[in-house]
C-alpha cells in the first residue's frame, strides 16, 4: 500500500523533530542491548535446507537469542532444536505460531513451544480473510482466548503487526485500534515491529508511548530511502531514539528482522548484529 512522503517523513524522519518538550526520554546512559535475538524468517530458506548447521552459523556471529518462525520449523523434531540451542548457548524465548495451528492444534503447538524452551508465543499474521470489519470482530476473542488458555500453560501471548492493521480502516477505526481495544491488555502483549510501522505512516515514537504498558519485544529492521526492507543500520531508522524512549523500558526482546534479505543472508544479519551490537542510547 502506497504512502504520501508527508506521511513517511512523519514515521521515519518525526523521531529526530521531536523535542525532549514533546515526549519523556529515559535519562541519558550509555545503555546497550544486552541480548540481541533474529528472527529466524530472515534466513529461512537456508535454515529449512539445514536447520543446525544456520544455528550455529547465528551462534558464531554473536546472537544469543533466535525466535523461530518460518522455514518449516513447525514439522522439524523440536527436541533437536533445542539441544542444538542448548549446545550452543542460543534461547528461544518466544515463537511465531500461526492463527490456524493456534485454533486446530492448540495442544501440540503448546508442547512445541515448551520443547523449544519458549515463554510466549507470537501470533505473527492475520490473513486477508480477516482483515474486514466481521471478519477482525469475529477472530479478536480468540485472541483473548488464545492468551487466556496459553497462561493456563504457563505461556504469555503477544501479537506481531504488518502494515495493514493501521492502514485498514472499516468504519473509519484502524483494525490495529480495535485490536488494542478489544483485546486484555493484561494477557495480549505487543511485538511492535518497527519497520512496517514506519511503513504505513505511524510516528514510531508516539505509537511507542502509547504502547509502553503491552510491549513485549520489538522486531528490527531498517528502511532505506526508497522504503525498501535493509540491514540495520543501511537505511533511515533512528533506533537509538527509539530504544532510549521511556516507552521502551519494559521491551525485553530486540529482534533483527529483515523479510527481503539478499542470499546469502549471513553478510546482512552480520552487518545488523554489529549495527546493534554497537549501538549506544
Amino acid at each position: 500500500m502506497m504512502i504520501s512522503r508527508r506521511n513517511l517523513l512523519a514515521g521515519a524522519g518525526g523521531v529526530a523533530a521531536l523535542t525532549l518538550a514533546d515526549l519523556a526520554i529515559r535519562p541519558a546512559s550509555a545503555a546497550q542491548l544486552k541480548a540481541i535475538g533474529i528472527q529466524l524468517y530472515t534466513v529461512r530458506d537456508i535454515f529449512q535446507k539445514d536447520p543446525a548447521g544456520t544455528l550455529e552459523k547465528i551462534a558464531r556471529i554473536g546472537y544469543r537469542e533466535v525466535e523461530f518462525g518460518g522455514g518449516g520449523y513447525d514439522a522439524m523434531d523440536p527436541a533437536m532444536l533445542r539441544s542444538t540451542m542448548d549446545r550452543l548457548g542460543l534461547k528461544s524465548p518466544s515463537a511465531h505460531i500461526s492463527y490456524d495451528a493456534l485454533l486446530q492444534k492448540f495442544d501440540a503447538s503448546v508442547a512445541m513451544a515448551k520443547t523449544l524452551g519458549v515463554d510466549t508465543v507470537v501470533l505473527p499474521w492475520m490473513g486477508e480473510e480477516h482483515r474486514t470489519e466481521a471478519g477482525w470482530a469475529a477472530a479478536l476473542p480468540n485472541f483473548n482466548r488464545f492468551a487466556a488458555d496459553l497462561k493456563k500453560a504457563g505461556l504469555n501471548f503477544a501479537y506481531h503487526n504488518h502494515d495493514f492493521e493501521f492502514t485498514t480502516k472499516p468504519g473509519g477505526v484502524s483494525l490495529y485500534d480495535r485490536f488494542l481495544k478489544e483485546t486484555d491488555p493484561a494477557l495480549v502483549k505487543v511485538e511492535l515491529d518497527l519497520y512496517w510501522a514506519v511503513f504505513s505512516g505511524e510516528n514510531p515514537a508516539a505509537l511507542i508511548e502509547r504502547l509502553a504498558p503491552r510491549l513485549y519485544a520489538y522486531h528490527v529492521k531498517d528502511m532505506r530511502a526508497d522504503r525498501s526492507m535493509t540491514a540495520v543500520g543501511q537505511g533511515k531508522i533512528d533506533f537509538a531514539s527509539l530504544f532510549k524512549l521511556k516507552g521502551s523500558a519494559g521491551v525485553q526482546h530486540f529482534y533483527v528482522e529483515n523479510d527481503q534479505a539478499p542470499a546469502p543472508y549471513l553478510p546482512d544479519i552480520t552487518t545488523s548484529f554489529h549495527t546493534l551490537h554497537a549501538l549506544r542510547f
